[in-house]
Formats: structure tokens, sequence, C-alpha cells
């Protein structure tokens, strides 16, 4: 009995990968899309995502097919948040993306060497620097936390924090407050890296790559792209 139960259940793993999505990105399907539309494709991936819907993957496919290469579409600088995967919120197999991810979604010489070489070196086409509501390393920043390598990187966080405590309609403390830096931050991050590197400058000025920025609602599953 235990055989026969086996075998049902192998059957039925194999029909089910059978169904799933096995493709992967080439240099043909990269090279093929412009920077809009690989910000559309993400979009609507956030939009399966955010429904129920997201694409069954066939992983094991997919490790196989990307074994001897990779042609990521996008590189997403975002928060080291468990609840913050860049591949699941976008809806995304194995080789779509490239995922920076650090605490605060902050930039450094090492980020924009990431970002560099996702881009001029291996093709992908859209950068997004994603931020998340609930952020702790933006509440660190936002109650001046100073504890270890904690407090350097907050210190990345603090005139995003200053600039919203700026202005006279916004509320000053609280989740809302917090989660409108954390936007600020985002838009602050993508102007840093256009600004910081001569490499991502010229390829947007270009038109090669998009750079733009976005929050995650952590309580919807919807990202907002804030430019």
């Amino acid at each position: 009995m235990k055989h026969i139960t086996h075998f049902i259940l192998v059957a039925a793993a194999a029909s089910l990968a059978s169904c799933a999505t096995s493709s992967v990105q080439t240099t043909e399907s990269q090279a093929s899309l412009t920077p809009q539309q690989v910000i559309d494709k993400l979009q609507d991936g956030n939009m399966r995502f955010a429904s129920g819907h997201s694409t069954r993957f066939n992983l094991p496919a997919q490790v196989k097919a990307t074994s001897s290469g990779q042609h990521p579409i996008a590189v997403v600088l975002g928060c080291m948040d468990s609840r913050a995967s860049h591949e699941l919120i976008f809806d995304q197999g194995i080789g779509d993306i490239f995922s920076v991810r650090v605490a605060g979604n902050v930039a450094s010489d090492d980020v924009l060497g990431s970002v560099e070489y996702g881009t001029a070196k291996a093709g992908a086409k859209a950068v997004i620097v994603l931020a998340h509501t609930g952020c702790g390393a933006v509440g660190g920043a936002c109650h001046d936390v100073k504890l270890g390598h904690i407090t350097g990187l907050v210190a990345k966080i603090k005139p995003s924090v200053s600039k919203v405590a700026s202005d006279p309609k916004s509320e000053h403390s609280g989740p809302a407050f917090e989660n409108k830096v954390s936007a600020e931050n985002a838009k602050r991050v993508a102007a840093q890296l256009r600004a910081q590197s001569s490499i991502l400058s010229k390829l947007a000025n270009e038109g090669k790559i998009v750079i733009k920025s976005g929050i995650y609602h952590i309580d919807t599953g919807r990202v907002e792209f804030l430019d």
C-alpha cells in the first residue's frame, strides 16, 4: 500500500511539474525588452502576486536551464526584510532578477558596484530601489538608534527623516510618518545611484536602463512605484 501511495504522489508531482512554467530569460529575450516593458512586466507580476494568482514555476527545470548562464531583466535594490522577497512579490522565477538586499535599501560603494555589474555587464534593463512599509531600519533612523554598526547604517537614512519632518503637513512620529520616510529614502537612494555612478547615469541618459523607486506595502502585497 505504501508503494502505491508513493507512486501516486510521484505521478501527481510529475504532472504538476509538467504544467508549471520552466522557461527562463535568454540573451534574446533580455535584449528584446525595453526598460519600460521590464517595468510593465514587474508590475503585472506584482498584481498576480497580490491577487493570489502567482505563476507556478518548475524550479528544478529553471535551475538546470540557468546553470550555464543568467540574463536577468532587472536589478532590485531592497531591504533585507524577510517579508519582502523580490522574486516572490514580483512573481519572477530563477534567473529573472538581480536581488541586492541590505537593511534600509541604502547605497554604498559595494551596492553601486553590484548595480553597475547587473546593468552594464549583465544587461539588466531596469533598476528599482524598493522600500517597504514597517521598515525596522527606517524606524531606527527615526528613533535615533545607536548600536554597533547599526548606527552608521541608519545615519544614511536620517536625511530622509529630516526632509519628511520638515513638512508642516506631515505627521512627525508613528507608523504613517515612518512609511513616508521609507518612500522618501527610496527616492533619495535612486537619485544617489544616478549621481554617484557615471556608468548608471550614462545608461539612463541613453535610454538603455530606467532607474525607479517604489515602496512595497506589507499589508496588501502591492508595490507602489513612486516616480
